[in-house]
């Protein structure tokens, strides 16, 4: 049996024609860059997230990147995030010129750990960015209670979560800002590269709007140093047709994610394999991904064994920023955030895309108990 880590055919498969037809529209329009189709995928955003304004932007790395610059954070400025994630989280706050400073994160659901946020707070310090790390929310009452107290930004890295909920809030709508990614693997993807931004705040929606175009508020006249963040056409109408297919899809998945969790629960792999947890605040876990840990120093072991037997999988992500060569200057070195650390060496995801079938699901379990047993 062969199970991809990602199929994306069948998706598109159901939506093909109307696809199809929405692409012949902006082909006829030659409205290519911005326009009707983007403010209404940034309308249909704002109804699906619970926020007021929404900002069509060419990726999420430059949805991070242009909230910071809204913000005039650049250099001599922190910003404080995890040391576990994507890499364009901490890109986007070195390529402003601020610094990026780390605090280790939760063991169970991977994301930034609240408690260690104050203490790296200095006068330097502007803004924090919480990762809701493979679709599932930090715990943003307490970030945001930090933030307040400090008179800091708040900018969610959401890019991993569209749809995922903290206490009946959706991502994206409980900081100053909210980035998103449509990059084609996310739950919500696009046929390329695609973001948006959300706010609650209109001042900031407008100068969102202002530096995504260089700057340029009335035609060639630039208040700011903008860049090209332009949000294209063919893009937002495909999002707003998968859109209406989302928390289907949604559904899908947490489905997945509980067949995964029942099977092993029944198998052999207890104390091997821990499966993801959620979180103790009540929340909406999309899944974007499923990813467990693998005990015993065995991850990189089952992964080829898993590649070898036709199972998909990829490891999320498997060096901690704070230990890339590009922050050597960071001056952090191994051991400084030995949760990071741990998780970075055995962490795993699994197939969790909504058209999995349950035989699959179990084929995967199956398999890793032939690896591990």
């Amino acid at each position: 049996m062969r199970v991809p880590l990602l199929d994306l055919r069948e998706q598109f498969a159901g939506l093909k024609d109307e696809i199809l037809k929405e692409i012949g529209e902006v082909c006829d329009s030659q409205m290519f860059i911005l326009g009707k189709k983007v403010e209404k995928l940034e309308s249909e955003i704002n109804e699906y997230c619970g926020t007021k304004y929404s900002c069509g932007v060419t990726s999420g790395s430059d949805a991070l990147i242009i909230a910071l610059m809204v913000e005039g954070i650049g250099a001599g400025d922190e910003v404080i995030t995890t040391p576990f994630t994507f890499f364009a989280t901490v890109g986007a706050i070195a390529r402003v010129g601020a610094t990026p400073v780390f605090a280790d994160i939760d063991p169970a659901t991977f994301n930034i750990d609240p408690l260690k946020i104050e203490e790296k707070i200095t006068k330097k310090t502007k803004a924090i960015i919480p990762v809701h790390l493979f679709g599932q929310c930090a715990d943003m009452d307490k970030i945001n209670a930090i933030a307040a107290k400090h008179n800091l930004i708040v900018i969610e890295d959401a890019c991993q979560a569209i749809g995922s909920e903290y206490r009946s809030r959706r991502a994206g709508s409980m900081g100053h800002y909210g980035c998103f990614s449509f990059f084609p693997s996310k739950n919500l993807g696009c046929f390329g590269d695609g973001g948006i931004v959300t706010t609650n705040d209109a001042e900031r929606y407008e100068k969102l709007k202002i530096f995504r175009n260089h700057g340029q508020g009335a035609h060639y006249i630039h208040k700011y140093i903008g860049g090209n963040f332009r949000l294209d056409s063919l893009q937002a109408a495909i999002l707003s047709i998968k859109l209406r297919e989302l928390d289907k899809w949604t559904e899908g998945r947490q489905r997945n994610a509980a067949i995964y969790t029942r099977l092993f629960a029944a198998s052999k792999l207890g104390g091997r394999v821990t499966p993801p947890a959620l979180a103790d605040f009540p929340g909406r876990h999309i899944y974007n991904q499923y990813c467990i840990l693998v005990a015993d120093g065995r991850r990189n072991e089952l992964k080829q064994y898993l590649t070898d037997n036709g199972v998909g999988c990829n490891v999320y992500y498997p060096l901690c920023l704070h230990e890339q060569e590009c922050f050597r200057s960071l001056g952090y070195k191994k051991g400084d955030f030995p949760v990071s650390e741990k998780t970075s060496e055995e962490i795993l995801a699994l197939p969790i895309y909504p058209e999995l079938q349950t035989e699959q699901l179990e084929y995967v379990v199956s398999t890793i108990e032939k690896a591990l047993c």
